[in-house]
């Protein structure tokens, strides 16, 4: 069984994925942090993921991705592909390896939530000026108003209600291809993503039962 997990930011959709992958004992692909990883190797997508916060190409993500999934997981069955491929390209050019392979996506799972609830949720996110540690005001708040190693919690430019509107507006541009396309194959399952996570859970969970 091959999924993919997508969902606009703050979705809970890495929550979700890494459920999941425990529960199901699914490999847990998730680009950005295998981009990051590599780029502690590569000068180049260094510069360009850490430095210069570009967008890394859709050939080259994919390069790094088959990279670690032939090292890793060669036979590409039971694979978790947590926001990935988030456009039309991706996923083709992911569709065409799988080919390649005679292997398959199986379901696509999109949680679903209003740009209300997108942006209630991630401007409450709080980030702990010291350690780095993540925080929601709502979800998962500090202990006492402060994080435990006792530093500073500020709110990211990125996290700004105007901020959150113009990322949802390019995530919408670039995925809406992609959605109706992944209707059309038959794979795409909706799912409302603004219940209690423990109800997404077994929700999916029932959804992926005898695939």
């Amino acid at each position: 069984m091959n999924i993919i997990l997508l969902g606009p930011q703050g979705s809970g959709k890495g929550t979700q994925a890494k459920f999941l992958s425990e529960k199901l004992g699914l490999f847990y692909i998730e680009a950005g942090a295998i981009l990051r990883e590599a780029a502690k190797e590569n000068f180049q997508l260094d510069e360009m993921v850490n430095k210069k916060g570009e967008l890394v190409p859709d050939e080259l993500t994919l390069s790094i991705l088959k990279t670690k999934l032939e090292k890793e997981k060669p036979d590409l069955t039971n694979l978790l592909f947590d926001g990935f491929p988030r456009s039309l390209t991706q996923y083709q050019l992911l569709k065409n390896w799988f080919s390649e392979k005679r292997a398959k996506i199986d379901k696509v799972i999109l949680l679903e939530i209003s740009e209300e609830e997108t942006i209630r949720r991630l401007s409450a996110r709080r980030i702990c000026s010291k350690c780095g540690n993540v925080y929601n005001l709502i979800t998962n708040p500090p202990p006492h108003g402060k994080c435990v190693c006792g530093g500073e919690l500020i709110q990211r430019k990125d996290d700004y209600p105007e901020a959150i509107k113009t990322r949802l507006s390019l995530y919408h541009q670039i995925t809406s291809p992609l959605i109706d396309l992944l209707e059309k194959e038959g794979i795409l399952v909706r799912v409302n993503g603004e219940r209690p996570i423990e109800a997404i859970s077994q929700d999916l969970l029932e959804r992926l039962q005898g695939i």
